[in-house]
This record gives structure tokens, sequence and C-alpha cells, in this order.
């Protein structure tokens, strides 16, 4: 298989960038929607249901990216805790609509079962950006790290703490759950992730044997292979089925590198 045939235009290929690279990177990144109209107008108009809280906000520009979560107000200590995330990959647009659809259209549906707090646009920088990464050129969704430490041999979270995984983790510290019995992170694999992210992550880490790869057509799940729970996931995916298609494995039986462990989901440690 051949490598990708694009050669991204910051750096040198085989050096990984140091801070004028990333400096060179962050200076080409334009803004192209809106965080404000988009998502802060609509959080605004949910304050009359529920809790809506700023718990930070993007050092890059604190007015204009303040990050809210939004927790049900019949909360109460003897109900499982839900935790809903989006946009933490700002560019991945659905999780964070479909977070505040979510909210608007369902949510109150379970709450005199569960106290559900829902985050839904952890990275808006990327998200006014279409950015996959944050300012400093580092991928939030690989940063949730304890105590912001990087943990030998999780290689799903590599990387050290970053101004988005350090506010929310903060935050969810904040509330005092012992235990959340679900974590829902909404993301979205787009075809941006074969034309720009990965040509993007081979430059700033040096690589010059990237692969190309196979874009899922379609939703999957990514589950905990610390925690597998394959009835639940099971029913999920064949709820979204009569909603809409299911993503086929490649012709490796494969979706986006990883095994296949039930129809239609993969298994990595969390």
């Amino acid at each position: 298989m051949a490598s990708i045939a694009k050669t991204f235009p910051i750096g040198t290929p085989g050096m990984p960038w140091g801070p004028g690279e990333k400096a060179a990177w962050l200076s080409t990144r334009k803004i192209q929607r809106s965080y404000k109209e988009e998502v802060l107008q609509k959080l605004e108009g949910l304050k009359g249901r529920y809790d809506v809280q700023q718990y930070g906000a993007l050092p890059i520009d604190e007015q204009r990216y303040p990050l809210y979560a939004v927790k049900t107000r019949n909360w109460a200590a003897g109900k499982p805790c839900v935790l809903v995330t989006g946009g933490v990959h700002g560019y991945e647009k659905s999780g964070v609509q479909g977070a505040i659809q979510f909210l608007d259209t369902t949510a109150e549906n379970y709450t005199d079962k569960f106290n559900i707090v829902v985050a839904p646009s952890v990275s808006p920088w990327g998200y006014e950006t279409i950015q996959r990464w944050n300012p400093q050129a580092t991928d939030p969704n690989r940063s949730f790290n304890p105590e912001g430490e990087v943990v030998p041999g999780r290689s799903f979270n590599p990387e050290p703490a970053t101004e988005e995984s350090s506010a929310l983790i903060a935050f969810l510290g904040s509330l005092g759950v012992d235990q959340w019995t679900c974590h829902i992170d909404l993301h979205e694999t787009t075809d941006t992730d074969e034309t720009e992210f990965r040509p993007a992550k081979a430059a700033r880490d040096g690589i010059t044997d990237c692969k190309p790869d196979v874009i899922p057509d379609g939703f999957y799940l990514v589950s905990d292979s610390s925690n597998p729970q394959a009835e639940w996931h099971k029913a999920m995916i064949d709820a979204v089925r009569k909603v809409t298609h299911i993503a086929p494995p490649d012709a490796d039986g494969l979706i986006i590198g990883e095994t296949v462990t039930q129809l239609l989901s993969y298994s990595i440690p969390l």
C-alpha cells in the first residue's frame, strides 16, 4: 500500500514539529463557523429547563470560548449518573449538535431515573476552525489522563493534559460523583481525517510512511475493552439500525484499523 500522497505544507518530512512549525500551523487556521451562534445561543435557550454552568474558558480567547456543561435539575444522590460529551474533536459537528438536540428533545424523559450531565462542545476553538486538534496542535481526545500525566502503555491517551481536558476533568471532579454509570462520547469520522488530519499528524510527528486508510460509512461504536458491555452495545446498534445504516468493516475486516468485536463495534482500552 502506498504512502499518503499528499505532502503537508508545514515542516520538514521526517522531522517532528517544534514550536516554530506549530506556530506556523496555528497561523493558518481560520474561523469557519460560529460557536456563539451554533452552540452558545442554543444553550442560552435551555436555561429555563436545565442548569447551564460555565466550567472554564480557553485561554486563546476567554470571551469567545467559554466552556459550558448542562445538568439536569432534579439531581439526586441516589440516582445513577450519566455523562454525555460532544466536540472533543471540535471539527466533528454532529456530536456537538447531537448533544444539544438530545438536551432539547429527549434528556428530560430520563431525569426521573438518572442524573445527566452534557458537555456539548469540549473543544470550541476546534469547532469554529473545523480542526481535530486544539491551538497547541494537540489532540484533546488523547489527553484525558489522570493528573495530566502520560500513562505508560496506554496507547490511546498518549499526550499530556490539555486546557480542554483539564477543565472538564476538574468540573466533573467537583460534582462529587463516585462512579459514573455511563459515559457516551459522541464522535464523527469524516473524510477530512484522510485528507487533512492524518497527513498533518504524520508531519507533526515526523512520520514518512503513513498509509492510507478507509473512512467508515455509517454508525459504529468504540467500546472499552477493560469493561465489555456486549449486550448493551448490541442494543444500541440494533436501535440505530432502524434510523440509519451501520458501517461495514473494510476489506480486512477492520474499522479504522481496529478489529471488529461484534456487529459493529470495536474495543480498545480506555
